[in-house]
């Protein structure tokens, strides 16, 4: 059977008419794979999932978001869409915007992008400008430009792209039968979080369910404006997709935080880069860094054992790993050669 686009598979849940064009390039229907989990989630019956969003056609959850804020875009006449972004946002809307054929306009802060990213973003055809500072330098200039000319601003502070990624929290209570007990996620600009939040309550005010998961959010402690309370003027995290430092959706996030019973926190690079490794090595789960940051956090809630015995744990995984290659290439070393000799090879593999 064909996947649905997913505007299609919620229509009734989304703010969309006849009128509206489907641009889709069937996202969403990731998979939720049960982990294997750490000892510390083990020892307590803990169950964690992993909502693996590198699965969707650009490789990360903004798929979801962008299928509708590129078709509201070509339904409201817009000749273009643009949006600030580190990486993730630029390839989904150079992507969707080359389905529609009408053109994406790309802010980048310079040095601050993954190459992985960004290689798509080009070979999409996107028009990028490098600008000499950072993110939300970068989003300002974006939001003047959509303001003066007939382009649609993409940023995740587009009510569409929010309504698309709600569909996050449809799809794991499809898969669970109900909802998780804490559903964790990483935060940059803060959309995503807001985001699952809004599902999650849409769920519960049309009675699909009877309670929502408890929202925990993780922010990199280099760029970890909503924790420490105050913004970053020079956010800095090898988590290059949440290297934010001044989240458009950050009294959103406190609001999802607020109404669950959640919380967010800060974690360290050495945290997200132990769950990177973890998650690649030991589930076979090849994400971004940024993702690991979920599992980062989860994982300290465990050994503090604020996690419940038996308690279901969904961990929403970003994008795929081939986003940002160059961590990989500066965390895993080639071995040395070996002889062309049978023992040479299985000694090396351990087998002697």
């Amino acid at each position: 059977m064909l996947r649905r686009p997913l505007i299609e598979r919620y229509r009734d849940r989304l703010p969309v008419t006849e009128k509206t064009p489907v641009v889709s390039l069937l996202e969403g229907s990731t998979p939720l794979v049960p982990l294997k989990g750490p000892p510390e989630a083990r020892e307590r019956g803990v169950q964690l999932f992993a909502k693996y969003e590198g699965l969707n056609p650009t490789a990360s959850f903004k798929d979801r978001g962008m299928t509708l804020a590129v078709s509201k875009a070509v339904e409201e006449g817009a000749q273009a869409v643009a949006a600030a972004s580190t990486g993730n946002t630029s390839a989904s809307a150079a992507a969707y915007a080359a389905r529609a054929g009408i053109k994406a306009i790309v802010v980048l802060p310079a040095g601050y992008v993954a190459l992985g990213k960004l290689a798509q973003t080009l070979v999409h055809g996107a028009r990028i400008i490098q600008i000499e500072g950072n993110f939300d330098a970068a989003l300002g200039i974006v939001r003047a430009l959509t303001e003066r000319y007939p382009v649609a601003l993409v940023n995740s502070i587009n009510p569409y792209r929010l309504e698309g990624q709600k569909t996050i929290a449809f799809e794991v209570v499809e898969d669970l039968g109900g909802p998780p007990d804490f559903h964790a996620l990483p935060v940059g600009n803060a959309g995503n979080i807001t985001a699952h939040w809004k599902g999650y309550r849409e769920l519960l005010a049309e009675g699909r369910v009877t309670q929502a998961p408890r929202m925990l959010g993780f922010q990199a402690e280099g760029a970890a404006p909503i924790v420490k309370g105050h913004p970053v003027e020079k956010p800095e995290t090898v988590a290059t997709a949440i290297r934010i430092g001044n989240p458009a959706s950050w009294k959103r996030a406190l609001a999802a935080r607020d109404e669950s019973g959640g919380a967010i926190e800060a974690v360290s690079d050495d945290e997200i880069l132990a769950a990177w490794r973890y998650l690649a090595s030991e589930e076979g789960l090849f994400v971004e860094p940024a993702s690991a940051a979920s599992l980062a956090g989860v994982w300290r809630w465990l050994k503090s054992g604020r996690i419940p015995e038996g308690s279901r744990v969904v961990l929403t995984l970003t994008g795929h790993g081939l986003k940002d290659p160059g961590t990989a290439e500066r965390e895993v070393k080639l071995p040395e050669p070996v002889p062309a000799e049978v023992e040479a090879v299985a000694a090396a593999a351990g087998l002697l």
